[in-house]
């Protein structure tokens, strides 16, 4: 995995093998980002990346000036992961915490500017995850919710739904509150 632009640009970064993740891929982490920059100011932003995986995007979110990211994953491995290379790249702004999303998102009493969430592929609820953001009240006014997914999940039809974007076989779902 490697960082694209920012502070860090074109930093790869390595990470265990063992760990249960798909990172997103470079070139849609590319047209991802290439969208937030024509949507919102990244600088400033605070931003949820629920089922961070490796981070990938948060990492991201930090090259680029995001000051406040809380990277959420529920194995042990892959926050470890996180913790330690943002660590290690100080990447002061980034956050982690071992937690189940759904759990986390209506625990919680911040707000934030965006939440992104790469949930696994086969999560049985995975359509839920519009509906748990939401009904969480976690967004501040005019906020987004990104979600990536497969291309047998379709959004379209939720009252928050804004676009979809495909590339290959990674899909973006973005919603505004």
């Amino acid at each position: 995995m490697r960082i694209i632009r920012g502070k860090y640009k074109s930093k790869r970064i390595q990470a265990p093998t063992r760990l249960p993740v798909r990172p997103t891929t470079d070139f849609a982490k590319e047209a991802l980002f290439n969208i937030l920059e024509n949507l919102i100011e990244i600088t400033h932003l605070k931003v949820l990346d629920l089922f961070c995986g490796i981070g990938s995007i948060s990492f991201e979110f930090a090259s680029r000036g995001a000051t406040d990211i809380l990277a959420i994953d529920k194995n042990f491995g892959c926050i470890r992961f996180v913790f330690e290379t943002s660590r290690d790249l100080e990447m002061k702004a980034i956050r982690t915490y071992k937690a189940d999303a759904f759990k986390f998102v209506h625990k919680t009493d911040e707000k934030f500017d965006l939440v992104f969430a790469d949930p696994p592929y086969d999560l049985s609820n995975l359509n839920e995850v519009p509906n748990q953001v939401f009904s969480a009240d976690i967004l501040h006014d005019k906020a987004w919710l990104i979600v990536e997914h497969p291309s047998t999940v379709d959004f379209s039809k939720h009252n928050k739904f804004v676009m979809h974007k495909n590339y290959s076989a990674v899909n973006f779902s973005f919603f505004q509150n």
